[in-house]
């Protein structure tokens, strides 16, 4: 996820780094560089990657019972991965956070108000527990990256609402992409969504371009800003987004713990993190980190979303 404020260096991992503060990146409101556009076939070979993801994924969903750790979680992607010769993309991820150390495992867990990027434990896990796993890796030269967050046994309702619907939140931004022409048509969709179910988008991290790089143009975030308006995402086939909503129970606002990677909400009550790499194609978008092939089907059109009816789109198809 990247950093999408642009104003200050924040630490760089997986899903967030690239942000537009870093050294060598364009300054704020300037134009930022197109996104790189892939062939089908180069999508086809992202394909591969991604459903490895998944199925380490799927590994993982066994092990979300009370008494596992995440350290158990690490072990068993870290297999996938090696089954299939495959790269992992967060172990060894350097930090820019001056003296702190690259991120030390092949999976971010983070557990109840950790938001994203907490470091694998031998703390096993108890019932009431939500746990969000982030993993990615790279075969040949592309890469899959995705996200879960798993109920550790009988959690409470509202917090299986918060699951529910950061869930939901990723579904209709996939559904949605068959129908709108720019991200902040889904990105308006997705916030008004969680909104209206009295949640709260966290908006310091934000998904990325992917593709031979985990972290390509453009960055992708989970609501509408200024920022997003001035240099909008046309969903165009070629296009492949690592979209991930992360969504929190109490506030928006998070910090980073002094490990220099877990981002914990700063309220402390709990958070969730769904996350799947789409294509967009010919036929509309395909998600690449799918256990298994499934069709898109299409939300009817974009206002059938929860809450008040976005503003309309700049006709922008038709500027020189």
């Amino acid at each position: 996820m990247f950093s999408h404020r642009g104003i200050v260096p924040r630490p760089s991992f997986p899903s967030f780094l690239a942000g537009m503060g870093r050294k060598g990146g364009p300054l704020p409101g300037a134009p930022r560089p197109a996104p790189k556009l892939k062939s089908p076939r180069e999508i086809a070979l992202m394909r591969e990657a991604g459903r490895v993801v998944a199925k380490a994924l799927d590994r993982v969903r066994e092990l979300a019972v009370p008494g596992a750790t995440t350290a158990d979680m690490e072990d068993v992607v870290a297999a996938v991965f090696r089954e299939h010769d495959a790269i992992p993309l967060f172990l060894g991820y350097p930090s820019t956070v001056k003296g702190k150390s690259p991120f030390p495992a092949v999976i971010c867990a983070s557990i109840n108000h950790h938001v994203v990027h907490g470091i694998p434990n031998r703390r096993p896990l108890k019932a009431g527990d939500i746990v969000s796993i982030d993993t990615g890796c790279k075969i040949g030269s592309w890469c899959g990256d995705s996200a879960v967050t798993l109920a550790i046994g009988e959690i409470s309702p509202d917090v299986q609402k918060l699951l529910d619907v950061t869930l939901e939140s990723l579904n209709l931004a996939i559904r949605a992409m068959a129908r709108c022409r720019y991200w902040s048509e889904v990105a308006s969709l997705m916030e008004r969504y969680v909104k209206s179910q009295g949640f709260y988008v966290i908006e310091k991290f934000v998904g990325h371009g992917i593709g031979q790089d985990m972290h390509e143009e453009p960055q992708v975030p989970n609501f509408v800003s200024k920022p997003l308006l001035k240099n909008d995402i046309r969903l165009e086939p070629g296009l492949v987004l690592a979209i991930e909503p992360m969504v929190a129970m109490g506030t928006k606002e998070v910090r980073t713990l002094d490990d220099g990677w877990t981002v914990e909400t700063k309220d402390r009550r709990p958070s969730a993190h769904f996350e799947h790499t789409v294509a967009m194609t010919l036929d509309g978008p395909r998600v690449l980190t799918y256990l298994e092939d499934e069709a898109v089907t299409p939300t009817a059109s974009p206002s059938q979303a929860p809450g008040p009816e976005p503003s309309p789109t700049p006709d922008r198809d038709k500027q020189p």
